[in-house]
């Protein structure tokens, strides 16, 4: 069954949303796309998967071969859809995608993976395993084809993924140019609530932005958006466009990444997922936990609200609360010196000699071994 359906006629596979901008200053068309991930579905290749046969055999098992198959379904599943979505904005003329927070993995909503003060139940420990399963490696196969994606189709691309690392996850963004090479990630840094049980924490050596041919690049996902600290570091990198990847789809957001906007006097692309119970596995695999009872398939639990605001805090295109959509919009980049001019929030509007910030960026690690080799080893994780 198609993911993203395919149309009657040779129309868009969604109602693109399109605001225009002042021709006489440089522009950037940007889309942010509000779509539902494929959950537990893991987005791997047939050589990054771990089976439990032992390695001289010459042949899967039963139950190898199945879970070989099944996550090749899987991974050509997400990825058409991926795939076909960024098509479908390049289509418009997009040359910045940015997809929402763990669209790669997935968000567990509703999930508690068993947990409460003092015990993990069996079952939630086999939920993580099957979350585990479904995250990617960075870099890793799924990483390559995401670059190669970003490159076909001459975008740059921001993508939300759970990023695995032996045995711990992270909520990840990834970010590839126009010209299909990976640029580098952000890993979030602080986890809200239940989040902190599955996720591990980022560290000050993925707070990135980079410099590309279509302005400055960084993300800062869901609620690390309201860590007052963590925005003033990205404006010292000098961030023009600011991409907001969440989960979050109530009325409130909208006034945080308006904020953001004006603090920081930059665009800011906010990119959540639009979903359906529906859209998650069926019970009992899966469980919104408290709210169950209440679904129907088509009971909507995370209902987008994905925007995009210029550094004046105009709204240029969203909030789309209605469905599936690719929400566009024309960046004038004169408008951040336009809005700098007013307010430059570490440049002339900053008082260091009052109020000052120390980022520490340096990676950090649980093991640091006194061989070089060894600690180059830990580096390459």
């Amino acid at each position: 069954m198609a993911l993203v359906p395919n149309p009657v006629n040779d129309g868009p596979v969604f109602a693109e949303v399109d605001m225009g901008g002042d021709s006489s200053s440089p522009t950037v068309r940007a889309t942010v796309v509000q779509a539902a991930t494929v959950f537990y579905d893991t987005p791997a290749t047939l050589g990054s998967l771990h089976f439990s046969c032992p390695p001289l055999y010459l042949f899967l098992c039963e139950n190898c071969l199945l879970f070989a198959i099944n996550h090749l379904m899987h991974m050509e599943a997400l990825f058409d859809k991926a795939e076909r979505l960024l098509a479908e904005a390049a289509s418009y003329g997009s040359q910045l995608v940015v997809f929402p927070e763990a669209f790669v993995g997935g968000y567990p909503r509703g999930s508690n993976f068993g947990a409460t003060i003092g015990n993990r139940t069996a079952k939630g420990k086999e939920e993580f395993r099957k979350y585990h399963a479904a995250a990617i490696d960075v870099p890793g196969p799924e990483v390559v084809r995401l670059a190669a994606m970003a490159g076909k189709y001459k975008v740059h691309l921001v993508m939300g993924v759970i990023e695995r690392d032996r045995y711990t996850l992270y909520c990840t963004v990834l970010f590839f140019d126009s010209q299909g090479h990976y640029l580098g990630k952000h890993r979030k840094i602080m986890p809200t609530a239940l989040e902190r049980i599955i996720w591990g924490f980022g560290d000050g050596s993925t707070i990135p932005v980079f410099e590309t041919q279509i302005g400055k690049i960084g993300a800062a996902i869901c609620w690390e958006n309201r860590m007052p600290l963590l925005r003033t570091a990205m404006y010292a990198k000098g961030i023009e466009i600011y991409c907001a990847p969440t989960a979050d789809a109530r009325d409130l957001w909208q006034a945080s990444m308006t904020h953001i906007a004006l603090e920081g006097g930059c665009f800011v692309l906010s990119a959540n997922q639009f979903c359906r119970r529906k859209d998650y596995p069926a019970p009992p695999d899966y469980v919104f936990s408290g709210t169950e009872e209440d679904l129907a398939p088509d009971s909507v639990v995370c209902a987008g609200g994905s925007v995009i605001i210029s550094p004046s805090g105009t709204v240029l295109a969203g909030p789309n609360y209605e469905g599936e959509a690719l929400i566009s919009a024309d960046l004038d980049l004169g408008e951040i010196a336009r809005a700098k001019f007013d307010f430059d929030v570490v440049g002339h509007y900053s008082r260091p000699e009052v109020l000052s910030l120390t980022v520490m960026d340096q990676p950090t690690s649980p093991v640091t071994f006194t061989s070089a080799s060894a600690n180059a080893e830990v580096a390459k994780r």
